[in-house]
């Protein structure tokens, strides 16, 4: 199982903006899709955004679309999210993940169950 390693979360006023990295450990990462997720207090962990392996297709969900981007390095084994326009609702952990079980999927990835893997979460506040 492949190990995940978020960063880059913090503390930030509304409009502003992040980027969130990830590291994962292992040769094959450029072989399968990864994923960020996010969850609020109180609230079930929900999609966010989701890469392929080659980086060539990216999903979004609605509510970020237009201001989250998602890409990848293959070379460095990192996944990013970047996060510009934020909102005081986008507060939350935000979570890393891996379809590390699927490599080289043509799926089309929005839920928690299409991963296997998963980092530890990174805070982000977004004050208003």
């Amino acid at each position: 199982q492949v190990q995940l390693v978020e960063s880059g979360g913090g503390l930030v006023q509304a409009g502003g903006s992040l980027r969130l990295a990830c590291a994962a450990s292992g040769r094959t990462f450029s072989a399968y899709a990864m994923g960020w997720f996010r969850q609020a207090p109180g609230k079930e962990r929900e999609f966010v955004a989701a890469i392929n392996w080659s980086g060539r297709s990216t999903y979004y969900a609605d509510s970020v679309k237009g201001r989250f981007t998602i890409s990848r390095d293959n070379a460095k084994n990192l996944v990013y999210l970047q996060m510009n326009s934020l909102k005081p609702e986008d507060t939350a952990v935000y979570y890393c993940a891996a379809d590390d079980r699927n490599l080289y999927s043509t799926n089309y990835y929005s839920h928690v169950s299409d991963f296997s893997s998963w980092g530890q979460g990174t805070q982000v506040t977004v004050s208003s």
